[in-house]
């Protein structure tokens, strides 16, 4: 049964081509989508090691404190502590992993050399083999932050790009096809009525 919707062929065409530029936008963001979950695979894989590494750091450095603590006391290694003075200084920068800004952490040397490090020769190997454990574990530190951070990262911007990647395909899609196919039925309907139309005038004619 027709209905008082009358719609035109320029409007068919222009409901053809936001299909198209649907199309297209889905097949780049599946791209995209799939394109950060490697790269958050990769990411993942290095956060793993991270980890691992930073834990082992921490323990010696933890047993090497332990040990310069029962050797040279507990007041000789906070004076210590408290003489250096050469804070390493940590920049924040950002770099893109497939149009994501993630960080980039960058430190001045956090490993010194033995006079490097402000305290002078009042230490003892004990002293000094536990502030370059630590130093080691400040280094894991700093890389797994960044590394984390990116995984947080990516992970939300997948699960964005998913969400958009699903409304695309399962409602903008299907909704704007479903427009056309009325449109069309409705353009054949409309010509069938001009042509019984035209045929009706001939034949009174």
């Amino acid at each position: 049964m027709a209905t008082d919707i009358k719609p035109t062929r320029s409007e068919l065409l222009k409901l053809k081509k936001q299909i198209r530029l649907a199309k297209s936008g889905y097949g780049l963001l599946k791209k995209k989508r799939d394109g950060l979950i490697l790269e958050f695979f990769e990411v993942l894989k290095k956060t793993k090691t991270l980890r691992e590494e930073l834990v082992n750091e921490y323990k010696v450095a933890l047993e090497k404190i332990n040990i310069a603590r029962t050797l040279e006391g507990d007041l000789k290694v906070k004076s210590i502590a408290m003489a250096i003075k050469d804070i390493p200084d940590i920049r924040l920068a950002t770099k893109n992993i497939m149009g994501v800004k993630v960080p980039k952490i960058e430190a001045s040397e956090i490993k010194k050399a033995f006079m490097g490090r402000g305290y002078g020769i009042y230490s003892s190997s004990a002293i000094d083999e536990a502030a370059s454990a630590y130093e080691k574990a400040v280094e894991k530190i700093i890389l797994a932050a960044e590394v984390e951070t990116s995984m947080r990262k990516l992970l939300n911007e997948i699960e964005k790009t998913k969400r958009r990647v699903n409304a695309l395909e399962f409602v903008v899609i299907p909704n704007l096809e479903k427009i056309k196919s009325f449109i069309q039925l409705r353009l054949e309907e409309i010509e069938r009525e001009n042509i019984f139309r035209m045929k009706r005038i001939k034949a009174k004619a």
